[in-house]
């Protein structure tokens, strides 16, 4: 079932025919979408001392989404992110994370993602294209995304669910701080793992 445009390979009358047979189940998903901060995580890792993985989340976000079964490449994302929430498990670690050194969150205290392009590619497996800014400087990424499906909650919530995931250089937006190892490299890698977990809720 897919929820954003599916690329085809087939020639041009397969191709629309295709586009023309909306199931049910996707144009029921039709509508607009509140992400649910207390059942999503947005998540990323880093390597630390070339050894070994660090993790963190941050804890204070909102978002949207717009999923057109009708028109599925129509369908957008947004998210919006505190920096000060930022979570490493270390309280030493997120100081110096929020200092100048990397996300100076007194300048810059938000980090948003606005989506430019929605495809599919098959199966329940997506991609979805978007602007990320950072520290003030905007660039362009890929977010892979698998579909968990639609249900409706106890509460009455009609949810949809998402798990997605891209890497970045984090020296794209001016993200440079480093230290040099004794033994060789540099304490924090350049390259990042994002990981999001998405719960968003049909508004009413």
């Amino acid at each position: 079932m897919g929820i954003f445009n599916r690329k085809d390979t087939a020639d041009t009358a397969a191709a629309t025919a295709a586009a023309a047979a909306v199931s049910p189940d996707l144009a029921a998903l039709t509508g607009e979408y509140t992400i649910d901060p207390a059942h999503s995580t947005i998540g990323f890792v880093a390597r630390h001392a070339m050894v070994t993985n660090v993790k963190g989340k941050f804890l204070d976000f909102s978002g949207s989404l717009h999923l057109d079964g009708s028109d599925p490449s129509a369908s957008t994302a947004s998210l919006d992110i505190r920096m000060d929430s930022i979570d490493t498990g270390s309280a030493d670690r997120d100081g110096h994370l929020k200092s100048a050194d990397f996300f100076k969150i007194e300048e810059f205290p938000t980090m948003t993602f606005r989506s430019t392009k929605a495809e599919a590619l098959g199966g329940d497996d997506y991609r979805i294209t978007g602007d990320l800014e950072i520290l003030g400087t905007t660039k362009s990424i890929t977010i892979d995304l698998e579909f968990n499906g639609a249900a409706k909650d106890p509460f009455g919530n009609e949810r949809v669910g998402f798990e997605g995931k891209a890497e970045i250089l984090r020296s794209e937006w001016g993200l440079t701080w480093n230290a040099a190892l004794e033994t060789g490299g540099v304490l924090v890698s350049d390259k990042i793992k994002l990981n999001f977990d998405i719960s968003a809720i049909r508004n009413a």
